[in-house]
């Protein structure tokens, strides 16, 4: 199921959010080579161009809708289509930005080194990813791929999984190469005015995907809808109408 830039920049203010919050914790001075790996639309490349005008900057992606977007936004930086766990550049980065990419990626024992080693001295590796495998959110969407309708065609939930490892485990993976290995949790609460609806629109631009692929759409419309359905019996409406999402993330900086 390919990604579609339009559904994801439905709520691009609250997805930029965290990468603000990341580039904030980064201490390398005065950068000059920048790469932002999973760019999507480009909010994040245009918040790391913010943060450090005047650097140069690269942006990889593996969808061609989100780089057309991106390209449109930001004329003058070098988008490229291309897979992270592929990327094997020839010089190194002052700074180099993961904002909620590295999660589709699996091995990180392998993956999170062999990015600290593409660091210039003093440069450091910016990730962030959802850390929500056991809210409801998450625990429902594997609850409705149960379905027999279906359940067939999707698999095993562990391939609709996130990589997801402990704090501890990525400081002791990233502290032998990075000099100072920095970590934090952030619950966010998103306010969506269209209820439940609205978290559905959320994740039909991001974790839904990999349960709607193998679906015709007759069938992605019903999962939906059951998806829908459990939502509302754990996300109470407020005073106002709306529902407030809560989203953790996990935030990595690594240093050399």
């Amino acid at each position: 199921m390919a990604w579609s830039a339009t559904q994801y920049t439905i709520f691009e203010t609250e997805r930029t959010r965290p990468v603000r919050d990341l580039l904030a914790g980064v201490p390398t001075p005065a950068p000059v080579r920048l790469a932002d790996l999973g760019c999507g639309p480009g909010n994040s490349t245009e918040v790391l161009l913010s943060r450090y005008p005047g650097a140069h900057a690269i942006a990889l992606d593996s969808s061609a809708d989100m780089l057309a977007t991106a390209r449109k936004r930001l004329p003058d930086v070098d988008f490229q289509q291309t897979d992270i766990a592929a990327w094997a550049p020839g010089t190194p980065f002052d700074v180099i930005l993961a904002n909620a990419s590295l999660q589709w990626i699996p091995d990180h024992a392998a993956l999170f080194p062999r990015l600290a080693g593409f660091l210039a001295p003093g440069g450091s590796l910016a990730v962030q990813m959802p850390d929500n495998q056991d809210d409801p959110v998450k625990t429902l969407m594997r609850k409705t791929a149960a379905d027999p309708r279906w359940s067939d065609r999707i698999g095993d939930e562990r391939s609709t999984r996130f990589p997801r490892h402990s704090v501890p485990w990525y400081y002791d993976l990233l502290r032998p190469h990075c000099g100072r290995v920095d970590i934090w949790r952030t619950r966010y609460w998103h306010r969506l005015p269209d209820g439940v609806d609205g978290i559905v629109a959320w994740f039909k631009g991001s974790a839904l995907r990999p349960f709607l692929a193998p679906l015709n759409e007759a069938e992605q419309s019903l999962f939906l809808a059951q998806y829908r359905d459990e939502l509302a019996q754990v996300h109470p409406v407020q005073v106002d109408g709306s529902v407030l999402l809560p989203m953790p993330r996990l935030f990595i900086v690594a240093t050399r």
